[in-house]
């Protein structure tokens, strides 16, 4: 029996609402996922956009989902993102992945507009009526940029190189930050955003990857690029989290966590449904106490990393404020759900056997898409040392 993309079980998909209106826009996510999932195979063997799914966004509004309803948007509050990004992961991980990067900006947006930053509205106003992406390089170079600015009159004058830019071949704008002068222990590092289509910007096509290929993840190399001092949208110092790196950190965690998360979802229904349909000879292959296991072991670990998921958005509440101590509660659940998404995909390629290494299953995708978890920022072992440093009075963190 060869496991196909459309051979998903029914019962028992995660996640299930846990309050009215968590799912309000899973059913828009899955529509879109239909349209990625026909592509996926293709995306991924080419190593190019997902271009379809992308379409099917802007034609729905998904790209406006977190955007205020009084400004355009769908008002999607960060568990509802949560919900619909899991969903849309289930069809396609590089697609969801891609979303992710662009959706968690917009939250953080939503929570510069609440915390009073002027420029805020007109941005989230941007996004759903000029249909402006937002890619960004925080994964490239973190805390330390190798990026230049300097300042020339009033201007910063910008040049270097950018990794992991997802979604590059449909942004408009990529976040990013820039040191300015040298780098090194005193320098200050300036964060802002830049028109991909500005004079000096160019992306280069360098994504060839093991897994997540379909995000098209390009190389943003910016020489002698302009920024106005006024677009400067904070500042920190050089090696530090500082506030605009909180901001985009903490909304960026429970974002990206759901989305693996439903990468292992989809793995699990995979496996469930190969495992109804099979059968050893007389006795059907879901009768097994080692399957049946297998599946129980699935279905705890992404219970377990979903309740991680909400728990942590649920201790944020509505007023939440930036701070070394938020971050560490959606990074712990981040881990939770990628450390737990490995785990399941991996016991999925257990239950349908040899069956999942060929190409053409999507489990073996789903094996080599879940990894790329482990890279973002904070890993999944940096997550724990810092952790441990704030447990012992030590945030390491300009606040």
């Amino acid at each position: 029996m060869t496991i196909t993309e459309t051979e998903r079980s029914q019962t028992g998909t995660f996640p299930t609402p846990a309050r009215p209106g968590d799912d309000r826009f899973t059913g828009l996510a899955a529509r879109i996922g239909a349209v990625a999932e026909k592509y996926s195979a293709e995306h991924d063997r080419d190593a190019t956009f997902v271009t379809e799914a992308y379409d099917a966004m802007r034609e729905h509004g998904y790209l406006a989902l977190a955007v205020p309803e009084e400004l355009g948007g769908l008002g999607a509050s960060m568990r509802q993102v949560c919900y619909a990004q899991a969903e849309l992961a289930r069809h396609d991980g590089a697609a969801a992945l891609s979303a992710a990067m662009h959706q968690y900006l917009t939250l953080m947006q939503g929570y510069r507009r609440r915390a009073g930053a002027p420029d805020a509205e007109g941005v989230l106003r941007r996004i759903a009526n000029e249909g402006i992406v937002i890619a960004t390089s925080g994964g490239s170079d973190w805390l330390w940029p190798a990026t230049t600015a300097i300042l020339d009159g009033d201007t910063f004058r910008v040049s270097g190189r950018k990794m992991f830019c997802s979604q590059s071949p449909r942004a408009t704008v990529v976040a990013t930050s820039a040191v300015l002068g040298e780098p090194g222990e005193n320098a200050e590092v300036l964060h802002f955003s830049v028109p991909l289509d500005a004079p000096g910007v160019r992306i280069e096509e360098t994504w060839n990857t093991l897994g997540m290929r379909g995000t098209a993840s390009h190389d943003v190399v910016l020489e002698d690029v302009v920024v106005p001092v006024a677009k400067i949208a904070g500042r920190r110092p050089y090696g530090e989290f500082g506030v605009p790196l909180l901001a985009a950190a903490i909304h960026f965690a429970p974002v990206v966590g759901a989305t693996y998360f439903g990468i292992a979802s989809g793995a699990r229904d995979i496996a469930v449904a190969a495992a109804t349909a099979g059968s050893r000879g007389p006795v059907p292959h879901s009768a097994a106490p080692r399957i049946q296991r297998q599946i129980g072991l699935m279905d705890a670990g992404l219970r377990t990393a979903w309740w991680s998921l909400l728990g942590a958005v649920d201790e944020l509440g509505d007023g939440y404020v930036v701070s070394p101590s938020v971050l560490a509660t959606v990074m712990l659940a981040k881990r939770q759900a990628v450390t737990a998404a490995i785990e399941v995909v991996d016991l999925a390629m257990d239950v349908l056997g040899g069956r999942s290494y060929f190409r053409r299953a999507p489990l073996e995708r789903a094996f080599r898409d879940v990894r790329a978890g482990t890279f973002h920022p904070l890993t999944p072992e940096a997550t724990l040392i810092y952790a441990g440093k704030q447990a012992l009075g030590d945030s390491g963190v300009s606040e």
